[in-house]
């Protein structure tokens, strides 16, 4: 089945409904406002291709092939921040920064086996400010690894301006994927209840 717009729309709204009745007992993150980004992103994406993303993964378990009704079993669960589908060749952290050295390795591992796959790595503006993308970004680069970077840029860490955080911003490495959007919804929850 194709995946659009409405879709991913449907699904998120779904979710912030079950969250807000209570049916969802774990954090969530829902994604919102980059729909025809991650669209355009995932034609390119392959079967055979590995995808690896943060908290905010639900767009892109869906967008992978990962069947909607067992990421919303999934979330129901408690799982909303770790959804894993080996099958469709998916994987998520809720770590900041922490499926970096896991997509690295699993580059890594494709390249001495000399198979064709590709590692996807998503990631937020945050997390390619710190160290550890610096080291996994200049080692994939410096052994040629069959990984792509994807930035996902909000402007925001959890609730603070990126700038803010980090001050000036850093330039754009070479074979980055960097798109800008504005969040539709909080970094975690759906905005109606008190966040700590």
């Amino acid at each position: 089945m194709k995946i659009n717009k409405k879709i991913l729309i449907n699904f998120e709204e779904d979710i912030s409904k079950l969250y807000e009745s209570k049916k969802i007992r774990g954090p969530i993150h829902l994604s919102g406002n980059n729909e025809d980004q991650l669209i355009k992103i995932f034609k390119k994406i392959k079967n055979r291709d590995w995808v690896f993303s943060s908290w905010r993964n639900h767009y892109h378990a869906i967008l992978k092939g990962v069947p909607k009704d067992y990421i919303k079993s999934e979330i129901v669960r408690g799982k909303s921040m770790i959804l894993n589908s080996i099958d469709n060749k998916f994987f998520s952290s809720s770590i900041v920064g922490g499926i970096l050295p896991i997509a690295l390795g699993a580059a890594l591992a494709i390249k001495k086996k000399k198979r064709k796959n590709t590692v996807w790595v998503f990631i937020g503006d945050m997390t390619y400010e710190t160290g550890v993308f610096q080291e996994v970004y200049k080692y994939s680069k410096n052994f040629n690894l069959p990984i792509k970077f994807v930035v996902e840029d909000n402007s925001m860490s959890t609730n603070t301006k990126t700038s803010d955080a980090w001050g000036k911003k850093s330039k754009i490495l070479p074979k980055i994927i960097y798109y800008k959007y504005k969040r539709k919804y909080p970094h975690h929850g759906i905005g109606k209840w008190v966040l700590f």
